[in-house]
């Protein structure tokens, strides 16, 4: 007989393609697989066993992340021994995370609690006295650790392995001994971490939190995100604005979803972090220019480009068109780049424009 060239899920045919995972074959055919400590940026690890599935002439259930499919395989997802495992593993990871979810998200979301409440649980297990040990003396400014939450999934591990290629956190110890730590357990500003955040993007119970935005005290839920572009570089990476509009203020930055943006959710420590100036008291929020006393004084947009205007024609008429030099910020959009060379070669007939970026 031929060789199927299908996947069967629950009695879906999918078609067959060497090398996937029964979780990315299931994607292809909208089919929902639960997952805590996947990402499609990392080697599966099967740690969580949130998506153990039934696989046809397998005795045990297997995870669905790290399994590979084959042609002819039959997997079931929806049956009462795999909603069991959920609800099970489910009640284990909540054992030994904070089962109250007002608590547990005080700044990040729970891909825990969010399961518990699509898919149940099986009962009200006694909350585990994890031996787990933090880093409370570690002293950098962004990435807090709070290992009362942790569930030793190693997400945050394989990304800083992987993604950002710099392994400066890494699972140490033994059983329930088990956490996230750094090399003779030092700070992450003396270890070889870019502080990007990743591994707070990526943790699925906010064991790894921010510090700014956990100080700030409103939880992720509470604040609207507003898309827009980071304008620190540019490569355009695409970033939520965290917004807390009753204070009318930028609490955090979060990445969008992996695969959505030209950035595939990751980010660097300017474009995460490095928002605070956004409410700094000495950022300039009118126009300024300098009147006859010396001094600046506040102006309307229209009294500041005439200005300019009269400024920029003023040298050109005195010492020639090739005098003026135009340079525009990597900050700026595309579009808004565009503009300056055009208005530096059109308007003011010189090529003398470059751009921060080019250097």
């Amino acid at each position: 007989m031929p060789e199927s060239k299908f996947v069967i899920i629950d009695g879906n045919e999918v078609d067959y393609r060497a090398g996937e995972t029964v979780l990315q074959a299931a994607r292809r055919a909208e089919i929902e697989i639960p997952t805590l400590c996947h990402d499609d940026r990392v080697t599966p690890a099967g740690a969580c066993r949130i998506c153990l599935v039934e696989v046809e002439g397998q005795g045990l259930m297997q995870p669905a992340c790290h399994f590979q499919s084959s042609p002819g395989m039959v997997v079931r997802t929806d049956t009462p021994r795999v909603a069991r495992n959920r609800q099970f593993i489910t009640s284990i990871h909540l054992a030994d995370t904070i089962a109250d979810r007002e608590i547990a998200e005080d700044n990040n979301p729970s891909q825990v609690h969010e399961l518990a409440e699509r898919y149940g649980t099986a009962g009200d297990w006694t909350a585990v006295d994890s031996p787990r040990q933090g880093r409370p003396h570690d002293d950098n400014p962004f990435v807090e650790f709070r290992p009362d939450r942790c569930i030793a999934c190693s997400l945050c591990t394989r990304y800083c392995d992987e993604v950002e290629a710099v392994s400066a956190i890494t699972l140490a110890h033994r059983g329930a001994f088990t956490t996230i730590s750094t090399a003779d357990g030092r700070a992450l500003t003396n270890t070889t971490c870019e502080l990007c955040g990743g591994c707070i993007d990526v943790c699925p119970t906010g064991a790894m939190t921010e510090k700014q935005a956990l100080a700030y005290g409103k939880p992720e839920r509470e604040l609207e995100k507003v898309r827009t572009t980071c304008n620190f570089c540019g490569v355009g990476c695409q970033i939520d604005l965290n917004v807390d509009r009753s204070a009318n203020r930028v609490v955090k930055v979060t990445s969008p979803p992996p695969g959505t943006t030209v950035n595939d959710g990751n980010l660097c420590v300017k474009g995460r972090f490095a928002n605070d100036f956004i409410e700094h008291p000495d950022r300039l929020d009118t126009p300024l220019v300098r009147g006859k006393d010396g001094q600046l004084h506040p102006a309307s947009w229209d009294d500041a480009l005439d200005r300019v205007v009269e400024g920029l024609q003023g040298v050109a008429e005195r010492h020639g068109d090739d005098s003026l030099c135009f340079i525009s910020s990597s900050r700026c959009t595309v579009e808004e780049n565009y503009l300056m060379q055009k208005m530096a070669r059109a308007a003011f007939r010189t090529h003398n424009v470059h751009q921060c970026a080019a250097t």
